[in-house]
């Protein structure tokens, strides 16, 4: 049986597992969308057996539009969940719900504006229409508006149709950094300027992993093994053979193609989105008190969040800065 033969049999319609072994313990990790290689990390542990190899068998369940698995994680019925940024964290305390983010895959918030080739910095931003959906408008746009002097004015809601852009140099538009940036350079045969909310201030984590405190109370040990797991999965996933993880993110979501797998791998290294910062230092997966602090008191200067939460509770340590896996990266 060839190699993508043996990858697709793990595969059920909607989920992949690791091969079963009796002495591992069965956990499920479910994403926040379809699968794509900024989840690539855990789809490699998952192929290369490194879950299998601290004890643990892994089952992926994909996210997607009618999908909420946030709400399964919260309901006992998967055990991990790749969370968004620290304003879902942020907000699980506000509501008194015990979700703890348990490590930061991303160093660096993927979202980005996406501009013609004529806008030259993050300033020139501010003579253009912006089109922002309405979940940007209510997060990282007012900090925008607080921080840089942006305005309500300036902005449009955005369908997420890159159709208005297209065909105005006058309009810049929201998006992430492996998607719009792609269709721009694919439908309107130009490379447009991006700029990176993160590189600009915005110092939220992102594609966090999320459990509940009581997974962490009672099964430590699980939650290391799946954090440290995850976590190798990523230096692999960037700097190793990714290839039996990206046949797994391509049978589990068809739609996605190589050249837009090796399309994010290449912006995910290039910008930092996994490994830069303190995770240069610490290792991949890292958080620290200072970003996640900074974070809010930004949020609560735009007014996106309230003040005097205990933010503490939305996060723990505990699991990483310890540099594991650095030794798979060149030169580790």
């Amino acid at each position: 049986m060839s190699m993508k033969s043996t990858l697709t049999a793990l595969l059920l319609t909607t989920a992949v597992a690791s091969p079963a072994f009796a002495e591992n313990a069965k956990v499920v990790f479910g994403t926040n969308w379809l699968a794509q290689a900024e989840h690539g990390g855990f789809y490699q542990s998952v192929a290369d057996g490194t879950y299998a190899a601290c004890g643990l068998d892994v089952e992926i369940i994909s996210g997607g539009p009618q999908v909420n698995n946030r709400a399964l994680m919260l309901a006992g019925r998967i055990d991990y969940h790749k969370g968004g940024d620290l304003l879902q964290a942020f907000n699980a305390v506000k509501e008194g719900i015990p979700v703890v983010a348990v490590a930061a895959t991303f160093q660096k918030h993927p979202q980005v504006l996406v501009a013609h080739p004529d806008v030259e910095s993050w300033e020139g931003l501010k003579d253009r229409t912006l089109l922002i959906g309405d979940n940007g408008f209510t997060s990282y746009y007012q900090w925008m508006i607080a921080e840089h002097g942006f305005t309500v004015e300036q902005r449009q809601p955005y369908t997420f149709n890159p159709a208005p852009f297209l065909a105005d140099t006058n309009v810049a538009m929201q998006g992430y950094l492996s998607s719009e940036p792609y269709v721009v350079e694919k439908e309107g045969g130009f490379e447009p300027n991006v700029f990176l909310i993160a590189d600009n201030g915005f110092s939220s984590y992102a594609t966090t992993i999320e459990t509940m405190q009581a997974t962490i109370d009672e099964k430590p040990e699980q939650v290391k093994c799946f954090v440290e797991g995850s976590i190798k999965g990523w230096y692999n996933y960037l700097y190793g053979d990714n290839a039996a993880a990206n046949e797994l993110i391509k049978t589990a979501n068809p739609d996605m193609t190589d050249d837009k797998i090796t399309y994010a791998i290449g912006k995910m290294k290039e910008w930092g989105i996994v490994d830069s910062g303190d995770a240069l230092e610490m290792g991949i997966g890292v958080m620290t008190d200072e970003i996640v602090n900074d974070f809010y008191a930004k949020m609560v200067n735009a007014g996106v969040i309230e003040e005097g939460l205990d933010v503490s509770a939305a996060y723990t340590l505990e699991f990483v800065g310890e540099g594991v896996g650095m030794d798979l990266k060149p030169g580790g």
